[in-house]
């Protein structure tokens, strides 16, 4: 049965929300205060006819990204979609007990991300196919077009067409080419290829690096393994040059990094020496050792190969001690942070439970949270609480623009 329904507030996955007498309808595409009419089932309403339309309603930047899921904000005004974000993260403090100040959301540039990953399939006429899935389906939505990447990215799709094409060849490859725009060209790791029983033979492997040429690729490896190498993918963080390991962590947006790296640098400004935990190949830490001795963790030996690599190229930096460690298994006690009057963690989504829970027993003043994920992010915020630190502020991030995600920056201090 088709329904009126007035959509009340946004949901934090980006569905809007009516409220009805049988309960919440979510409506994905709907806008807070829009009139609509549409057929439910089990509480949701995939298609809708749009009676009122609300003021902060745009034209659509893409209907790839529409019909994608990547950019499924895209139709809202800036101000209402950001302070969105920034609801979404005062309500998820919130559940955990938390009030702070959470300032407005930092916005990031159209046409700036750097990073894309692109699954690879086999189109009509045995054409290559490159893309992202439709939104709750597997189905393949070609991208031809992005105005959130940079367009170094899009202007190598025929080329990254070409390089994927011999990996399609196996049945039980289903390739994804993960790529980075760094500063040397293209780094692109492929993953989701049979490298047994026939996925990768010598003929798949020539034909892929012949791709890899003809594209300019800086390099191609397969699930982090190198295939050829043209030239060193390096990056840039602070003073340093940096050579990137194959599939290695890279902020996905140059302005959202430079946002975190600012607040981090800031809020640790003062003190002796900083633990920068998680630290990849170096996003915080050289900049860090611009104001501070760094004591440097992560557990990627290759990231911390690369971030070693790069001390050399950097002058006037306080002392980098680097350590390949598992801060899950191994997070670092008390005793291992001994003159460390500051911490920086940038963990993965799971959050940083365990390296977390040593932080009571440290002399640190100072902790900065960096974070994919608000929900872990609040679960570790309030065990530091609980042993004495005062989350002073939350700064949230939009790194992926029109997305549903959201990043933050948190300051504790004692």
């Amino acid at each position: 049965m088709t329904q009126t329904l007035t959509i009340a507030r946004m949901g934090h996955q980006g569905d809007g929300i009516a409220e009805t007498p049988n309960g919440l309808v979510f409506v994905p595409g709907a806008l807070p205060g829009e009139v609509i009419s549409a057929e439910v089932k089990d509480g949701r309403a995939e298609q809708f006819d749009l009676i009122e339309a609300s003021p902060d309603r745009l034209p659509i930047h893409s209907e790839i990204y529409a019909e994608c899921g990547v950019a499924p904000m895209q139709h809202w005004a800036d101000e209402p979609y950001l302070a969105w974000k920034r609801d979404v993260v005062i309500q998820t403090l919130a559940r955990e007990g938390i009030e702070t100040e959470v300032e407005a959301t930092v916005a990031v540039p159209q046409a700036s991300r750097r990073r894309l990953a692109l699954h690879a399939r086999s189109g009509p006429g045995g054409r290559v196919m490159l893309g992202f899935k439709a939104r709750r389906s597997w189905r393949l939505v070609e991208l031809n077009d992005c105005p959130v990447s940079d367009p170094a990215l899009i202007a190598a799709l025929p080329g990254l067409a070409k390089v994927a094409a011999p990996f399609l060849g196996h049945p039980k490859s289903a390739p994804t080419l993960h790529v980075t725009l760094t500063d040397t060209g293209l780094d692109v790791d492929v993953t989701g290829v049979e490298k047994k029983s026939g996925g990768l033979t010598a003929d798949v492997r020539a034909r892929a690096i012949a791709a890899a040429h003809e594209a300019d690729l800086a390099r191609l490896s397969l699930d982090g393994d190198t295939l050829v190498m043209a030239r060193q993918p390096r990056i840039t963080f602070g003073r340093a040059t940096v050579p990137l390991p194959p599939g290695a962590f890279l902020q996905a947006a140059p302005a959202a990094e430079s946002a975190m790296v600012s607040r981090a640098v800031e809020a640790v400004r003062g003190a002796r020496k900083v633990a920068d935990l998680f630290c990849g190949a170096g996003t915080f830490t050289f900049p860090l050792a611009e104001v501070a001795s760094v004591m440097a963790a992560d557990s990627s030996a290759a990231s911390i190969a690369g971030l070693r690599a790069g001390i050399s190229t950097a002058q006037g930096l306080k002392t980098i001690d680097a350590q390949a460690r598992d801060l899950f298994r191994r997070p670092l006690s008390p005793f291992d942070l001994k003159g460390c009057d500051a911490i920086v963690l940038d963990p993965p989504r799971a959050g940083a439970l365990e390296q977390t829970q040593q932080l009571q027993g440290t002399k640190a003043g100072v902790v900065v949270g960096v974070s994919c994920n608000p929900q872990t992010f609040a679960r570790d915020a309030r065990i530091l609480i609980d042993t004495g630190f005062r989350l002073e502020k939350v700064t949230p991030i939009d790194q992926f623009l029109w997305s549903t995600h959201v990043e933050l920056v948190g300051v504790f201090r004692r």
